[in-house]
C-alpha cells in the first residue's frame, strides 16, 4: 500500500501537528508557571472556603472579681460575594427586612476587600429571620449563618461612658487597619472598649471547609488539620467597685451631673458616673436608627460624658488651692484675718458672701466658706502664683485617664488675659472672683477628684486610671498597667492648716459639708456652689476619708441643683460610706433594729 500523499504533504501535516503540540505545550507552561499562582488560588477557592472565626471579646471585671461586661451569643448573616447570585437579592432583602440597595452596597464593599471571604450583611438577627434563611438555604448560595458574641451587662451597672461600646468598623478605620479587620467587623469606638481595643479583640482564626460547585458545604477540609483557632481577647481587671458604681448611678438617677471616686493610694477609679446616660445594651447588637436619633437629639445630651468633658467653674471647692499658694509662698500665715460683713467692695462693684462671718482667719475661712476672706487673699496672692499652683495640681491639662475622651479645662494665666482682654486692658478686679472658683476658671469632675486625692495625700499623685491589669486567660497571668506617679511638694505649714479646715467643714458645727459625714469615720471635704448664668447654681462637693489614712477621694457635681452642701455632699458621703464599710450602715442598722424590735400591739377601740 502506498504511503499517504506526497512527501510535501506529509511534511506539512507534521509541521501542523508539531505546531499544535508546541502551542499546547506553551499554554501548559503558561498555566502552570506564569499564571499558576493566580489560577491555583481560584481553583482552591472554588473547592475550599476560608471562613473567619471571630474570637470572644475580653471580659471586664471589677476590683473584687465581679463580672461587669460579659458576652452572649447572637447570629450573624455572612455572605461570600463570589458565590452569591444577584438574582436572589430580592429574596434576601425580604427575609432580612433590608433594602436591596443596602445589601448591594455591603456586597460591593466586601468584593473590594476580598470576594472569596464571607462578609457580614446583618448581625443579631431574630429567630424568625434565622428560620427563613434555613428554609431557603438551597437558593441562597454563598449565604450562611455564623454565631458571634454581643455584649451583656450582668451586674446591674450601666457604666455607659466608662465602658463605652464597639460598633461596625467604618471605611476610614478599615483603610487604616486592613491587616486585622474586614468589612462588618466590630471595633471599639468609645470608653474602655476603644482604649483597650487591641487587648480586648483577640486574634481571628480561620476554618477551611470544602464546598461543591454550587457553593454548598461538603465538610471540613482535610479533617480540620489546617484550621487556625481564634485566640480570645484579654480580660480587663478594673479598679471600679461595682457596689459604689451602682449606688452612685442610683443617687444621680434623676439629676444631671457626675460622680468620680478615686483611690488616692493608687489613682484607681472606684466609680465614674455621668448622668443622664444611655443603655449600653442598645449598642451591643444593632442600634435601631430611631434610638440613635433620640440619643443625639435629646436636649439633656446623654451621650456627653459630664465626668470628663464639662468645663464648669468649681466654686468654693477651689479655695484650698488659693490657701495653699498663700501659705507655701509665705504671703500670709494662718493668723492673717479679715472682717466679713457679708460683702466686699472693690471699686464700684460689690462682691457678696453668703453670711456675715465677722473676723475670720484662714482655717475658719475654709471651715465656714467665707468668700470675703478669699476675695482679699486673691488680691494678695496675684494671678501668676495662683495659676502656677493650679497647673501643679493638674488644672488646665488632661489627666490622661484611660477612657479616651477628656477636656483639659481652663486655668487662666497672664497670657490668657492678655490674649482675651488685651494686654494692659485688664485689672485686678478681674481676679477677685477667681479666689472663690468663679470667673474664667473651668474644671472637670475628674480633675476635681484628682485634686481631692492630692489633698488627701499631701501632694502625692497617681495618674487616674480605670484598668488595673490586663489578664490573659490562656496563661492565667495578669499584667499590671503602669501608672505614672509624681508629687506636688509643699511644706506642712501649707498642708496641715488647709486639711484641718476641710476636716472642720465636715466634722464640726458651722461646716457646710455636714451632710457628707460617715458614721464612725472622720472625713474631710469642701462644698461649692458655682454660679451659672443660664439657671440655678451648680452644686459641688469634694472630699476624702478616712482623714488620717485616706482610702477614697470623691467629687460630686450636680448641675443646676443649688447649694453644694444640700445636694452634692449627701451623695458623696453615701458613696464613701459604701466603699469603706461595704454597705450603707446607717440604713441597714435601722433595718436590723426594726427587724428585731417586737411589733407594736394594736389597741382595741
Amino acid at each position: 500500500m502506498d504511503e499517504f500523499g506526497s512527501i510535501e504533504r506529509r511534511r506539512v501535516v507534521k509541521l501542523v501537528l508539531a505546531a499544535g503540540f508546541l502551542l499546547l505545550l506553551g499554554r501548559l507552561f503558561q498555566l502552570q508557571y506564569v499564571y499558576g499562582d493566580v489560577y491555583g488560588r481560584e481553583a482552591e477557592a472554588n473547592s475550599i472556603r476560608n471562613v473567619p472565626k471571630v474570637p470572644i471579646r475580653g471580659y471586664l471585671y471589677d476590683r473584687t472579681g465581679t463580672l461587669l461586661v460579659d458576652n452572649r451569643p447572637s447570629y450573624t448573616v455572612m455572605l461570600t460575594p463570589i458565590d452569591f447570585q444577584t438574582e436572589n437579592l430580592p429574596l434576601l432583602s425580604a427575609i432580612l427586612s433590608m433594602s436591596e440597595s443596602d445589601i448591594a452596597a455591603k456586597i460591593r464593599q466586601a468584593r473590594r476587600y476580598n470576594p472569596f471571604i464571607p462578609s457580614r450583611v446583618k448581625r443579631d438577627i431574630s429567630f424568625a429571620e434565622l428560620s427563613m434563611l434555613e428554609e431557603h438555604r438551597d437558593k441562597l448560595y454563598g449565604v450562611e449563618i455564623q454565631m458571634e458574641a454581643k455584649r451583656f451587662y450582668p451586674a446591674g451597672v450601666r457604666g455607659s461612658h466608662m465602658f463605652g461600646y464597639a460598633k461596625e468598623i467604618s471605611d476610614a478605620q478599615l483603610e487604616r487597619n486592613r491587616e486585622f479587620y474586614q468589612p462588618g467587623d466590630l471595633i471599639g469606638s468609645a470608653g474602655l472598649e476603644s482604649k483597650y481595643e487591641t487587648f480586648l479583640r483577640g486574634e481571628k482564626g480561620w476554618e477551611f471547609i470544602s464546598q461543591n460547585a454550587k457553593g454548598q458545604i461538603i465538610g471540613t477540609f482535610d479533617n480540620g488539620k489546617h484550621d487556625i483557632p481564634p485566640v480570645d481577647g484579654y480580660d480587663l481587671r478594673l479598679a471600679v467597685d461595682a457596689d459604689v458604681q451602682a449606688l452612685a448611678e442610683s443617687l444621680m438617677a434623676d439629676q444631671r451631673g457626675a460622680v468620680v471616686a478615686v483611690d488616692p493610694r493608687t489613682g484607681g477609679i472606684i466609680a465614674m458616673v455621668s448622668k443622664p446616660d444611655y443603655d449600653l445594651t442598645d449598642f451591643s447588637g444593632v442600634t435601631p436608627p430611631d434610638v440613635w436619633r433620640a440619643l443625639n437629639n435629646d436636649p439633656d445630651k446623654p451621650l456627653f460624658n459630664r465626668a470628663t468633658l464639662t468645663r464648669y467653674p468649681p466654686g468654693s471647692t477651689f479655695k484650698m488651692l488659693l490657701a495653699l499658694t498663700a501659705l507655701e509662698k509665705g504671703i500670709v500665715d494662718t493668723e492673717w484675718s479679715v472682717t466679713c460683713a457679708g460683702a466686699y467692695r472693690y471699686g464700684n462693684k460689690v462682691f457678696k458672701c453668703e453670711h456675715v462671718h465677722g473676723r475670720v482667719a484662714l482655717v475658719e475661712a475654709i471651715h465656714r466658706s467665707c468668700n470675703v476672706y478669699f476675695y482679699q487673699l486673691m488680691l494678695k496672692v496675684g494671678l501668676d502664683e495662683w495659676s502656677a499652683m493650679g497647673r501643679r495640681f493638674g488644672f488646665g491639662r488632661t489627666t490622661k485617664v484611660d477612657i479616651t475622651e477628656e477636656n483639659a479645662g481652663l486655668m487662666p494665666d497672664r497670657d490668657y488675659y492678655d490674649r482675651v482682654h488685651g494686654k494692659g486692658k485688664w485689672t485686678q478686679g478681674y481676679l477677685i472672683s477667681l479666689g472663690i472658683g468663679q470667673g474664667e476658671v473651668g474644671v472637670t469632675p475628674l480633675q476635681m477628684a484628682n485634686y481631692a486625692a492630692m489633698l488627701a495625700n499631701k501632694g502625692r499623685h497617681f495618674q487616674p486610671h480605670v484598668v488595673n491589669a490586663v489578664y490573659d486567660r490562656r496563661t492565667k497571668r495578669a499584667r499590671p498597667v503602669a501608672v505614672p506617679e509624681d508629687t506636688v511638694t509643699l511644706s506642712d505649714r501649707a498642708w496641715d492648716p488647709v486639711r484641718e479646715g476641710m476636716r472642720r467643714v465636715v466634722m464640726e458645727p458651722g461646716g457646710t459639708g455636714w451632710a457628707s459625714r460617715i458614721p464612725g469615720i472622720v472625713s474631710a471635704g469642701k462644698t461649692g456652689t458655682a454660679q451659672n448664668p443660664h439657671g440655678k447654681s451648680h452644686a459641688w462637693f469634694i472630699g476624702f476619708a478616712p482623714y488620717d489614712d485616706p482610702k477614697i477621694a470623691v467629687c460630686v457635681l450636680v448641675e443646676n441643683a443649688g447649694y453644694g452642701g444640700s445636694f452634692a455632699a449627701p451623695i458623696a458621703g453615701l458613696c464613701m460610706e459604701q466603699y469603706l464599710y461595704g454597705e450603707i450602715i446607717r440604713y441597714n442598722a435601722a433595718k436590723r433594729k426594726a427587724a428585731t424590735e417586737p411589733a407594736p400591739v394594736a389597741e382595741n377601740r
